[in-house]
């Protein structure tokens, strides 16, 4: 069973979808999982970037 600050947390994240109108827990997971990619995504183009101007700047 999960407990203390992480069941929290869970509660939060689960009562902002639920309060977007979000109340399937499939939906909630189908979103979550769609917003990881999206952050992931954005980790991977900062990275790039910043590989490419060290590249440029540092050699």
């Amino acid at each position: 069973m999960i407990t203390g600050e992480l069941r929290n947390k869970i509660d939060r994240i689960w009562e902002t979808f639920w309060t977007g109108g979000i109340t399937n827990p499939l939906d909630v997971i189908e979103q979550f999982t769609y917003l990881k990619v999206e952050v992931q995504k954005s980790l991977d183009e900062t990275q790039t970037l910043f590989e490419s101007l060290m590249q440029k700047y540092f050699g």
